[in-house]
């Protein structure tokens, strides 16, 4: 008996190949030990091999351990695309810590709260002005302990803005910490079952929570990629060379960029913004074989006015993910360029795998495609999750695999309620069809993506509900050309304040929210709908958005 979508696997791939699973030291040990002095990684034109790659692991892994930081503790990194990033994810790993994510892309308030419920108290950051100053509020307010400051000047001259250190005991270099710092006899011993990473998403509550990655779930995410991926590799001396311009602070390119790639020796090309020429260049000169974006960034070469004079030949693998990707945008880039560009599904509580599509497979515009090697998903009813619903029927997803999280650090009601059994509820609202190729068509928590970032407007509402003018707010998700989706805010003034403009808001709104978070439109109205209880609405406000936008139509 095949398991569903099966007969559609890429030939030798089966469902239930074994996965492996261990930790994240040995996985990138192995891959030192395979690979050696080829390159690991490369940033601003410049390789780093997987022999220097991990020295400097070792390095930092010893200083974090000299420095107290050790089995236990959590260890934040506030860090772009740069390699400070590996090197300080497997050195915080590797001395036995927990890695807790925080995004650039974050506010202060949501910033605040990561920091403070992780229990972390050293943070690793850089000196670039886009981070260091929020980093620096972190300490003013008593959250930290140490600042760890990387120079990013370390890496080669790019201009970028930088802001000097304060002269404080607590903020120290990242070159003055790791000094001297010697290797312990015995390293800390690491079992599947610890928690590798505190890797935060939002809450029911409008504060994010963070989902418990264990070593075992991340490796066994890296070992189901590596399965599917076998048919499509190429097979070259030199390994694949993979672009890498989605944030390593997510969990997808985390892992099915960084990881996956030092898994099977893959180079790693390294871009700290998505900078479209850069990206070309990687492809057309370099000869990149895999690109994996977001629909922004496919949008971006689709709309290349000389697409079609553009070498892309040396794609062997090109993914989509973090958001829908519009069909329409699929359409352009198959034929101008020949390829198929189709998006999977995954989860920050699934380590990313979940669904993806086989390359010969039965083309299903707008799904999701079918469920990975050795990851079990159905759909139940919204009222009954233990009622498993047929072919066709909608309802909530569920998944369970080695790759799923165990449940959110200190919340065991939300861990309790996100489980029915051993099956993790998704909050994604769909169908499976009889071929076993899932759909997607809501999302129970309300949440935005846009532009592939996960948008809560509770968060945004509660932002919102400092600006003076404001009595009552609901922000919304409205369609969006470039980002798939962006907030919409529906406020209701207070009395004696007039209409503003949204670009008010938003300047408003800076500094308190992050980038993606800012509201691309404002509607002022006289009452917002609520719940019989009282409760303001976002239903029901949705509700009346789609029936009034039908009616226009």
């Amino acid at each position: 008996m095949t398991h569903p979508g099966e007969q559609f696997y890429p030939e030798g791939v089966r469902w239930d190949a074994p996965i492996a699973r261990g930790t994240l030291p040995e996985l990138l040990a192995k891959a030192v030990s395979d690979f050696g002095d080829r390159g690991a990684l490369e940033f601003r034109d410049r390789p780093i091999s997987f022999n220097a790659l991990a020295g400097l692991v070792d390095q930092a892994a010893a200083a974090f351990l000299r420095a107290g930081f050790g089995k236990g503790a959590s260890i934040a990194l506030f860090l772009g695309n740069s390699p400070d990033h590996p090197i300080n994810f497997f050195g915080a790993l590797k001395a036995g810590a927990r890695v807790v994510h925080l995004s650039p892309l974050d506010g202060e308030i949501a910033l605040s709260h990561k920091l403070s419920d992780s229990g972390a108290r050293i943070l690793v950051t850089s000196n670039l002005s886009a981070l260091l100053p929020m980093a620096l509020k972190f300490l003013e307010k008593g959250l930290l302990d140490r600042l760890i400051v990387c120079e990013d000047d370390h890496w080669g001259q790019v201009g970028t803005p930088q802001t000097a250190l304060p002269d404080s005991p607590a903020v120290i270099t990242h070159r003055a910490f790791v000094d001297g710092a010697v290797a312990p006899a015995v390293w800390p011993a690491i079992s599947p079952d610890d928690i590798a990473l505190l890797q935060y998403t939002g809450g029911t509550t409008g504060l994010p929570k963070g989902a418990m990655l264990t070593h075992g779930n991340l490796t066994s995410a890296v070992s189901i990629i590596e399965i599917w991926s076998r048919a499509t590799r190429t097979r070259s001396e030199g390994g694949d060379r993979v672009i890498c311009v989605l944030p390593l602070f997510h969990i997808y390119a985390l892992t099915v960029v960084l990881l996956t790639a030092l898994r099977i020796g893959s180079l790693v090309s390294l871009h700290q913004r998505f900078d479209l020429e850069a990206v070309m260049r990687d492809i057309e000169h370099k000869r990149a074989t895999y690109f994996p974006g977001v629909p922004t960034m496919w949008i971006a070469i689709a709309n290349l006015p000389d697409l079609d004079k553009r070498d892309l030949s040396s794609l062997t693998s090109v993914g989509s993910g973090g958001a829908p990707l519009p069909v329409e945008v699929a359409r352009i880039l198959e034929r101008r360029v020949g390829m198929k560009l189709k998006s999977g599904w995954g989860m920050t509580e699934t380590c990313s795998p979940g669904t993806s599509h086989p390359k010969e497979g039965p083309d299903k515009p707008g799904s999701i495609g079918i469920a990975l090697p050795g990851i079990e998903m159905d759909v139940v009813s919204l009222e009954d999750p233990t009622r498993v619903l047929g072919v066709n029927e909608v309802g909530e997803i569920r998944v369970k695999g080695p790759n799923v999280t165990k449940g959110y650090w200190n919340r065991p009601e939300e861990t309790a309620q996100s489980f029915v059994g051993d099956r993790f509820l998704t909050g994604d609202i769909g169908y499976v069809d009889a071929d076993g190729f899932y759909f997607l068509v809501d999302r129970k928590k309300d949440m935005i993506i846009s532009g592939g970032f996960n948008v809560y407007p509770q968060m945004i509402e509660q932002a919102i509900y400092t600006h003076p003018a404001v009595q009552e707010v609901i922000v919304i998700g409205i369609p969006d050309a470039y980002r798939g989706e962006a907030a919409k805010a529906f406020i209701k003034l207070r009395d004696g304040f007039a209409p503003f403009p949204v670009e008010d808001l938003r300047e408003f709104l800076t500094g308190k929210l992050g980038k993606h978070e800012l509201p691309a439109a404002v509607e002022f109205v006289d009452e917002l709908p609520r719940t019989p209880v009282g409760k303001l609405s976002r239903h029901e406000l949705r509700q009346q958005q789609s029936s009034t936008s039908h009616s226009k139509h």
